[in-house]
């Protein structure tokens, strides 16, 4: 089957799934969430027998101009299947959190309004998995715009509540502000190379002699990406939109939008690093940005009360240390992992470890009406199983060894060194010393506070199944990782 089926795929079940709920009458809407599971499921599966062209090139659809702009290798392929995986476990998540969104859309008793939330997400992904396919500087703006106008609805989706509308005007007018910026550097790139390929920028570089007008576009560009991935000094909008965001919005924004984010700045930035042009100028630029992000998310998450805010700073951090990597730059060795396997493998961890974490913290705004850390209180005695399995999310994400965070911290770490990035190794330190700080103060106040509320939290079946599936797995690829790097291969 041809690669491209999956988002004609992906966006035809969207478009289904609209017309569906706007015909039917059912009470109960989450039908339409667990409908667009079944169907990304399907079309996950049907990931493992896509093909490119390479793999059939006499075939008619090989010859197609579409190939000019939609690339298939194993990078796309990783991506695609992350961004499918992503969507699944949101669309899960926002089915078990229907409660609050019929609280603040219709009537608490009625789920009229919440119908349209489940089909986003579902358009949201399609929108990501054109990203990691993008080979073209016009596609790729196109394909991120899809994500992001998705977005802008979803994160101000609970229209009776003032947090969520706030969130949503602060979203919008930043990632406005950030679309200028790309648009504007893309432009530049463009009038600096002759064209928007990526596949032809090395040898469009060749011929440059002055690299000023090209590097002013590279850093226009970036400036509009660090809005994507949350990099100083476009991570304002973070804290706010992600505590006012519902939930699920938040957590799809966490783990999805950084990874489009990520594959769009390695698309990017490939071209320019494999030159001897512009690699030393790009190689700074990241590294500026990775200390900054590294030093903000980390130091600015340790006096947060509000868990979701905290969570917020925690993703800059985890942006900081992806950056990191990047800023190592090492292409892929027959024996050893560039940086490019190395960043795909930590947000594939960072999946796993972030979205376990949203789950746990949905059920508790659920059952205690409450984000802040101390509504944590006193879980270890009212749902041992639950405060144990967050105790090994959030260790992971701090990187306590024989955890999955811990082998993705411990690659890019591996990778400033080899570099030599003195600045970035020490720094880096300094930010993951801050990073068992703040996460072990929710650990702290699962097992050691008591709890103001003493009723116990009681999961729905859809929700302890994914957390018990996300905690194995995230000790389970702490020390048999081969999964992912399969995946990668």
């Amino acid at each position: 089957m041809p690669a491209y089926y999956l988002e004609a795929l992906t966006v035809t079940l969207g478009i289904v799934l609209l017309m569906a709920e706007t015909f039917c009458s059912c009470k109960s809407k989450a039908w339409v969430g667990l409908s667009a599971t079944i169907g990304l499921v399907v079309i996950l599966g049907l990931t493992c027998i896509t093909i490119g062209p390479d793999a059939k090139p006499d075939a008619a659809w090989a010859k197609w101009p579409l190939w000019n702009f939609y690339n298939f290798d194993s990078l796309a392929k990783f991506y695609k299947i992350f961004a499918l995986v992503t969507t699944i476990l949101v669309l899960l998540l926002a089915v078990d959190y229907r409660k609050i969104l019929s609280r603040f859309t219709e009537t608490p008793d009625s789920e009229s309004g919440t119908g349209e939330f489940y089909c986003l997400p579902v358009f949201a992904c399609a929108g990501m998995m054109w990203l990691a396919s993008a080979k073209d500087l016009a596609g790729a703006f196109v394909a991120l715009e899809l994500v992001t106008v998705t977005f802008y609805i979803l994160v101000a989706y609970m229209r009776r509540n003032v947090g969520s509308l706030e969130a949503g005007v602060k979203y919008l007018i930043l990632g406005a502000l950030s679309t200028g910026f790309l648009v504007y550097g893309i432009a530049w790139v463009y009038g600096s190379t002759g064209t928007m390929s990526l596949a032809e920028m090395p040898e469009r570089l060749t011929h440059i002699t002055n690299t000023t007008p090209l590097l002013f576009g590279i850093a226009l560009v970036m400036v509009g990406l660090g809005f994507k991935i949350g990099a100083v000094p476009m991570q304002v909008w973070i804290p706010d939109v992600y505590q006012g965001a519902p939930t699920p919005v938040t957590a799809f924004l966490s783990v999805g939008s950084k990874a489009a984010g990520f594959v769009l700045t390695i698309r990017f930035l490939e071209p320019f690093l494999a030159s001897e042009l512009t690699r030393g100028p790009v190689l700074t630029l990241l590294l500026i940005l990775a200390c900054a992000t590294l030093l903000f998310g980390n130091l600015a998450a340790i006096p947060q009360t509000n868990f979701k805010r905290l969570l917020a700073y925690s993703s800059i951090a985890h942006a900081g240390f992806l950056l990191l990597a990047l800023a190592a730059w090492k292409p892929e060795t027959a024996v050893s992992e560039g940086s490019v396997k190395v960043v795909s493998f930590y947000l594939a961890t960072y999946l796993l470890m972030t979205l376990g974490v949203f789950f746990a913290l949905a059920q508790v705004r659920i059952q205690r009406d409450g984000e802040m850390i101390n509504d944590f209180n006193g879980l270890g005695k009212s749902n041992p199983q639950l405060a144990l399995a967050l105790t090994v999310l959030l260790a992971a994400l701090a990187g306590v060894p024989l955890t999955a965070g811990f082998l993705g911290k411990f690659l890019v770490f591996s990778l400033a060194v080899e570099a030599k990035l003195w600045w970035g190794v020490g720094i880096a330190l300094i930010a993951a010393a801050a990073g068992f700080y703040y996460y072990f103060k929710v650990i702290r106040a699962m097992w050691w506070s008591d709890a103001a509320d003493a009723n116990a939290i009681v999961l729905p079946c859809i929700s302890k199944l994914c957390i018990a599936m996300l905690t194995i797995a995230t000790l389970v690829l702490g020390f048999w990782p081969q999964p992912i790097w399969a995946l990668l291969k």
